[in-house]
């Protein structure tokens, strides 16, 4: 930036505007309202289903059996447009989010604020990797390109000036509009427009928010969910044909039938799993995690190589200047006063002040400015008074800037480079000698964890600037270090990777000494050396793959090299992770199957490509990401044991009638009851449950694990039978006892709910040693005193009492269904204990 921001608005006038025109946001669809999702769930299978029986009830003369079904269709309604309600309201937390994010000048003093907080006349910071939030006018400028093609379709970047400096100003010249990206430079912008109101809010484009694209697993359910739909109806419509056929009673026959297809209806399986997701994001969204594209939250449990950045992920990005060396003498900084420092390493503190940003933003330039206030306060060394000519940013081609200074009483001009040490070296044309004396200081400082950077300066008397660099005749003045010290929390994380075989390679641009010490302070195994951007090239694939598999640190790479070990990684059938915050990040992120961007110092380029957002720029929100996944993986395969097991016996007992010659035992009113117990436990109980303990000491699940694998199919049927044995001796033995056939649908069904507790309790944890005493206990004691409460109540009230077509209660009936719903939770405990894996099992496929 060319000079010191305006003051820009103050905060009151921007509420006060913001109350006046409203959010920076385009018209966005409105939020499904009640009545919507009413009609959503009218028109779901089992709502029509439940009609029907309410109409055969009305058809059969049982009017009373037709307005408690609706009642209890009211109730199963109103329990969908909560769980509804909740997923959305959860969606929308996340979208408010993901809103991009701006730098504005308030009161004053340059604030980030969410993008939609925008007013007319705030003042913007926009810099490389910026997404313009709103159209705003150019102020002051500095090499500013900007990419329009959102608007255009046009990609080559429109160079933009400040209007004062335009003789014939045309809109494009001197306006940014909004959605479109800066692609090189810096300025200073006036809001103009905002909203609907903007360029981009003019010609109705939309901006996309979360993705919720099909994944495997979603596909896997979507086609589970058809084929057992299918199979149910069929089934359903033989039992009410051979109903029919048999005993001539076809409105009974229906009954049996739609009974049976309310049984067989898959439709939890859908809806556990965009609840599971959609929550999933939500909880990650409380740890600071943004959830940009909501199926990742599957993956994240599968990673096995975590590709990370080493400044500000697993260091702290707070630089602090340690060491300065002119001339074969070094002088450290830590613990010293500003009077122990000799003159003569004054200058390359004062040249490396000159060539950075007043208005500093990376914590490098941060650093250098800090210790210039510090150790040159009150000398001639500091130069507040000197003003800005030109600068000369960093560039691919050339790891090195330079800025170039007027000073009041001399008409040369002062030019100030700093850069990578052997770009700086370049600049002055050294002699090989020399370069080889410099870059020995350079290994030795780096090799103790420093950032180091060389200093040069230059002074220029033509009237015209040139065009590069190179042009300039500098002179060589010394190396200035600085050190990011790593993160106290990161050498825990990463052993807790290790654990989780989880591979964690840092890829950096630093020197390989410095990039070697501050993956040996992390943890990093170093057994296999270091892979430089320099090496890398001369790989082919095959023999890169080879490198990968004992490489952990990347150094001197350079932002297009990170695609390339990203492909080699995934081509070597690793689940990639890869962090970036770069513009040139973004085809890294893109490619890596779990792109996560830095929030705090990413640009807008690199979170939009990115599927996960860390708002805190740290290694431990990563871990957690991972902990996440692997949490509602687990949940998720506990969720759908259940269903599979609590099914199968209420297939079962609408069969058994036609099969064994007996009355109807289960009616769709004992069908609804289930499911006031069965979709709060796979919803709330199940998901509710915290990482099982030994979780991150397993290695990571195949990506292609199926929810639906063999071992849980078994374990699913070998619980269910147990359940249906039970259910159906508890017919038999109170039928038997009292002689009715009413007594022994009570025991029947009775055990049956008994039984559907048991099994959510079995199948809440994979470990023994936790199962009962988790972080879902709470949820789970609430689902087991509702069910009990209503349980009793269906028993004991005259009116639900002959809707559900009971005996009334007695202790020997009671003690019947006691004695076999202890049976079956043993049942259920033992063959979800057999079941369990290994400690240090992989999951596996089908």
């Amino acid at each position: 930036m060319s000079g010191p921001p305006r003051p820009g608005l103050s905060t009151q006038e921007a509420t006060a505007r913001l109350l006046h025109d409203g959010f920076n946001e385009l018209p966005a669809a409105s939020r499904a309202g009640v009545l919507q999702l009413v009609r959503e769930v009218a028109s779901e299978p089992m709502f029509l289903l439940l009609v029907a029986c309410g109409a055969i009830y009305l058809a059969i003369g049982d009017r009373q059996e037709a307005a408690m079904l609706l009642g209890f269709v009211v109730l199963v309604m109103a329990m969908t447009l909560v769980q509804k309600r909740r997923s959305q309201a959860a969606l929308e937390a996340l979208r408010d989010l993901s809103s991009p994010r701006a730098l504005v000048v308030r009161d004053g003093q340059p604030v980030r604020l969410p993008g939609r907080c925008l007013v007319v006349g705030d003042l913007v910071l926009l810099a490389e990797g910026d997404r313009v939030p709103a159209d705003a006018e150019v102020v002051e400028a500095r090499y500013l390109a900007v990419d329009e093609s959102l608007l255009t379709g046009e990609s080559a970047p429109v160079l933009k000036q400040a209007k004062a400096k335009l003789d014939t100003a045309a809109d494009a010249q001197f306006l940014c509009f909004a959605g479109s990206l800066v692609t090189q430079g810096t300025a200073q912008a006036m809001v103009v427009a905002t909203g609907a109101r903007s360029a981009l809010g003019r010609i109705g484009a939309t901006l996309g928010g979360i993705s919720l694209d099909e994944t495997p697993i979603q596909r896997e359910t979507s086609r589970i969910v058809r084929v057992v739909a299918a199979a149910g109806l069929a089934l359903a419509s033989l039992l009410a044909l051979g109903w029919g056929l048999t005993r001539g009673d076809w409105l009974t026959g229906t009954l049996a039938g739609l009974t049976l297809a309310m049984a067989l209806l898959p439709e939890e399986l859908p809806v556990v799993l965009t609840v599971f997701l959609g929550l999933g994001a939500w909880r990650l969204s409380r740890e600071q995690v943004l959830t940009r594209r909501i199926p990742v939250v599957e993956l994240l449990g599968a990673t096995t190589v975590l590709c990370v950045d080493k400044t500000g992920t697993l260091t702290r990005n707070q630089m602090e200047v340690r060491r300065l060396w002119v001339s074969d003498e070094r002088f450290d900084l830590r613990g010293q006063p500003p009077s122990a420092m000799s003159h003569r390493f004054h200058p390359v503190l004062e040249y490396a002040v000159l060539s950075s940003h007043r208005q500093a933003f990376d914590p490098m330039e941060t650093a250098i400015a800090a210790a210039g206030q510090r150790w040159l306060q009150g000398s001639e060394h500091l130069h507040g008074d000197w003003s800005l000519v030109s600068d000369y940013p960093l560039s691919r081609e050339l790891l090195a800037m330079s800025r170039v200074w007027r000073s009041p009483d001399q008409r040369a001009l002062v030019v100030a480079a700093k850069g990578a040490p052997e770009a700086i070296m370049d600049l002055c044309h050294l002699p090989p000698h020399e370069r080889q004396h410099i870059s020995d200081q350079v290994v030795d400082m780096a090799a103790d964890g420093l950032r180091v950077l060389g200093v040069a300066h230059a002074r220029f008397r033509a009237d015209v600037l040139p065009t590069a660099q190179h042009d300039f005749d500098f002179e060589w003045v010394g190396l200035i270090a600085l050190e990011d010290p790593v993160r106290d929390d990161v050498p825990g994380a990463i052993a807790e990777c290790r654990a989780a075989g989880i591979r964690v390679a840092m890829i950096t641009g630093d020197h390989p000494a410095t990039a070697l010490a501050i993956a040996q302070q992390a943890g990093l195994d170093l057994s296999g050396g270091s892979l430089t951007g320099e090496q890398l090239d001369a790989l082919d694939d095959a023999d890169l793959a080879v490198r990968l598999r004992r490489t952990q640190v990347f150094c001197r790479v350079r932002p297009e090299q990170k695609l390339r070990l990203v492909r080699a990684f995934r081509a070597a059938g690793e689940v990639v992770a890869m962090t970036g915050d770069g513009v040139n990040d973004a085809p890294a992120l893109k490619a890596a199957h779990i792109g996560v961007a830095m929030g705090g110092r990413g640009t807008d380029v690199a979170r939009e490509a990115a599927d996960l957002v860390l708002l805190k720029d740290d290694f431990g929100s990563l871990v957690t990401t991972i902990r996440y996944g692997r949490r509602v993986f687990a949940n998720l395969r506990k969720a759908f044991t259940f269903v599979l097991a609590a099914h199968l016996p209420i297939i079962g007992l609408a069969l058994a009638p036609l099969l064994m010659g007996w009355p109807l035992i289960l009616m769709p009113a004992h069908v609804l009851f289930l499911q006031l117990v069965i979709d709060p436990a796979c919803s709330i109980v199940f998901e509710a449950e915290p990482l099982e303990p030994g979780a991150m000491a397993q290695p990571p699940r195949r990506p292609d694990a199926h929810l639906f694998g063999g071992g849980l199919i078994r374990l699913g049927l070998l619980q269910g039978l147990g359940l249906l044995v039970a259910v159906v001796a508890a017919y038999l033995l109170g039928r038997d006892l009292s002689t009715s056939e009413d007594a022994g649908r009570t025991a029947s069904f009775v055990v049956l709910v008994l039984g559907n507790l048991g099994l959510i309790q079995a199948n809440r944890s994979a470990a023994p040693s936790t199962a009962g005493t988790s972080g879902g206990h709470t949820a789970f004691g609430w689902i087991f005193a509702g069910t009990l409460m209503l349980l009793a109540l269906a028993w004991g009230v005259p009116a639900l009492h002959t809707l559900f077509r009971f005996a009334a209660p007695s202790l020997v009936l009671l003690g019947l269904c006691a004695g076999l719903a202890v049976l079956t939770w043993g049942w259920c405990e033992a063959m979800a204990a057999l079941h369990r894996p290994p400690a240090r099992a992989r999951v596996k496929t089908g």
